[in-house]
């Protein structure tokens, strides 16, 4: 969609020369650009992005939907998250995290793979990851068993939740200059499925949360990943792998059986994952010291 001429009439102009003083009347310098903001009058329901075409940016109106139909599941899945861990359903909550997770994995490569890539399906899935993976996961992790510390306890929900979103705002302003082989600090929904696989793997063996040694081991696992989120510690962020040229074919039998273990026992295998993922940082880091 062009954007149409957002010129307006602003009444009679005298072309000729002004009597008596031999000049033209001023022109008015206001651009099309500046007059179309003004075009719609009204309450609307409308967002107006700036893109490049043809080495000119031009305005245009709308937003891609399936790539943000993927953000938005991710979202809700996040709230769903929150709304299942008040009510005291804890493995749902954790899994809806995991279940973002997937929405969350997918809405970027939709995009790329349609070329539907635009700035407000970028700050939206920012916007989303912050709830999602930064918010949930505190809460979940707070109603579970942190909230048997009082005060300690939401402080550490509230400093997760809050390096979730330092963790996010970093990345996006960094993301041009970055490497792209590593991700410094620990992701995100890396971080909440540590926290929500903590939750679901404890809920599946029934463990006592109530526990004040459980809610301590909660507060040291969620506080770990919190500080891992906005660490300088580099993880290996998997983008230097070709999903789209041929592999061995035990490659794909090592897929089937991957999938094979983690459908016995979700919870721990997903769990050991992400715990070993997340150690992996660190563990690099002091095994090969940057010089």
């Amino acid at each position: 969609m062009t954007d149409k001429d957002s010129s307006k009439e602003h009444g009679p102009v005298n072309l000729g020369v002004v009597q008596g003083s031999g000049k033209k009347p001023a022109e008015d310098k206001s651009d099309a650009t500046e007059d179309h903001e003004h075009d719609d009058s009204g309450m609307t329901f409308e967002v107006v992005e700036g893109e490049i075409e043809g080495g000119k940016k031009v305005r245009r109106k709308g937003v891609y939907l399936l790539p943000n139909l993927f953000t938005t599941g991710a979202l809700f899945s996040g709230f769903y998250a929150i709304v299942a861990a008040t009510n005291g359903a804890f493995e749902q909550a954790a899994i809806a995290i995991f279940i973002s997770m997937i929405f969350d994995g997918l809405d970027g490569r939709v995009a790329r793979m349609t070329n539907t890539q635009s700035e407000f399906g970028a700050q939206y899935d920012s916007l989303s990851d912050c709830i999602s993976f930064g918010v949930a996961p505190a809460l979940v992790a707070y109603a579970w068993a942190l909230n048997e510390l009082g005060k300690v306890g939401w402080m550490v929900a509230f400093v997760y939740a809050a390096c979730a979103a330092l963790r996010l705002a970093r990345f996006n302003v960094q993301i041009e200059t970055a490497d792209k082989r590593y991700f410094t600090g620990l992701p995100s929904p890396s971080a909440a499925a540590l926290v929500a696989g903590m939750v679901w793997l404890g809920t599946s063996i029934e463990i006592d949360h109530d526990s004040s040694i459980i809610a301590i081991i909660a507060a040291i696992v969620t506080a770990f990943a919190a500080v891992m989120m906005v660490s300088n510690v580099r993880y290996n962020s998997f983008k230097e792998l070709d999903m789209k040229g041929r592999v061995p074919f035990f490659m794909i039998l090592i897929i089937v059986l991957a999938i094979a273990v983690i459908s016995t026992y979700p919870e721990g295998v997903l769990w050991a994952i992400f715990l070993i993922y997340a150690l992996s940082g660190p563990l690099n880091m002091f095994r090969s010291p940057r010089p």
